[in-house]
């Protein structure tokens, strides 16, 4: 059974029974085996109960003081209070010294043997430990650790004693100050929930913003490859005889070009802006590595070519056809790619 819920029907038990009594000795009685029980650590329900607060000033006022002692004293205060207070049984003075040790817990979480054989009347370490194994850790009211080689006792776990009437104030501004620093946590969360959300909405619409402007850029590049495509065909003339071994392998170069120019953006618009100048540097090292005449990213394309066509007089000849403006590739690609990491940057 829970030790919380042994000393609540522990203390009904003895409330009650003390409650039912009007005879003082009787009640004295019951106050001694209620002290001396085994599992019972507190005591200020029975000592609120209006027949034991009767007990003072009469001849049995002892037993109520023997009860304030078990309430708040230790085995210190007995020793000092022996003259005037009942003579305790074997039982109470183990359970005095256990809420002894209780009392020391509440205030420090390091206890020396030194301090502890002088609070408890022990005269030896050997002694001191097996009190504190089975007596106290055994019982569920501590819970630590015994270092022999710093001669101390380390508490993890402190069963509570009951609250004296000075404590009381303390307690509350405890609990108030608790109350004050959540209540200023919460709000404070609250705000920071506020800003995640607003940072998650811009955080969207940006991502949205530069996912339409590679869009853009994508179809950029694409009206551009039609344009190298149909360039040819725009300036030559009607019926003309084409190099079209030559020609079918261009249009697959573009789009090989193509290609390569979405995957910079897709890796700009990934890794980020930063990563511009890596790419810039290592594909212009790849460029140069390959021959001209066989690299898809050739730098420029043949200005002019000579073909062989039919005039409207039937005579053969051979005409200069000019290609239009050499194109630089890696200029054109990478122009729009600083057009998105500025826009990335923005």
């Amino acid at each position: 059974m829970d030790i919380e819920q042994r000393q609540s029907e522990l203390i009904d038990h003895f409330v009650k029974r003390a409650s039912a009594v009007s005879d003082a000795a009787a009640l004295a009685s019951v106050l001694v085996e209620a002290t001396s029980h085994p599992s019972l650590f507190a005591f200020s329900e029975i000592l609120a109960l209006p027949n034991v607060l009767q007990l003072e000033a009469t001849e049995n006022s002892a037993f109520l003081d023997m009860l304030r002692l078990f309430a708040h004293g230790t085995w210190s205060d007995y020793k000092s209070n022996a003259d005037r207070l009942p003579q305790l049984i074997p039982d109470q003075i183990l359970k005095l010294k256990q809420l002894t040790v209780l009392t020391l817990a509440e205030t420090h979480k390091v206890l020396p043997y030194d301090q502890l054989m002088q609070e408890l009347d022990v005269t030896n370490v050997r002694e001191l430990e097996d009190f504190l194994i089975n007596e106290c850790m055994y019982a569920g009211i501590v819970r630590g650790k015994l270092d022999q080689l710093r001669r101390c006792f380390e508490v993890q776990f402190a069963a509570g004693r009951d609250l004296r009437p000075d404590q009381l104030g303390n307690m509350i501004q405890t609990l108030s100050n608790w109350l004050t620093t959540s209540e200023s946590l919460l709000v404070s969360i609250q705000e920071k929930i506020k800003w995640a959300d607003a940072m998650s909405e811009i955080d969207k619409k940006h991502r949205k913003d530069v996912e339409e402007k590679v869009e853009e850029v994508k179809k950029s590049i694409f009206k551009a490859d039609i344009d190298f495509r149909g360039h040819e065909e725009i300036c030559s003339e009607s019926g003309g005889v084409m190099d079209y071994e030559e020609d079918r392998s261009r249009p697959k170069r573009l789009k090989n070009l193509q290609e390569a120019a979405s995957n910079i953006l897709k890796i700009v618009v990934d890794k980020g802006a930063h990563w511009m100048s890596s790419l810039v540097a290592c594909l212009t090292f790849i460029h140069g590595m390959r021959p001209q005449r066989e690299s898809a990213f050739a730098d420029k394309y043949i200005s002019h070519r000579y073909y062989s066509s039919v005039t409207p007089q039937g005579e053969i000849g051979t005409r200069r056809k000019k290609r239009g403006k050499p194109v630089n590739f890696f200029e054109f690609v990478f122009r729009k790619i600083d057009g998105v990491s500025r826009t990335i940057l923005i």
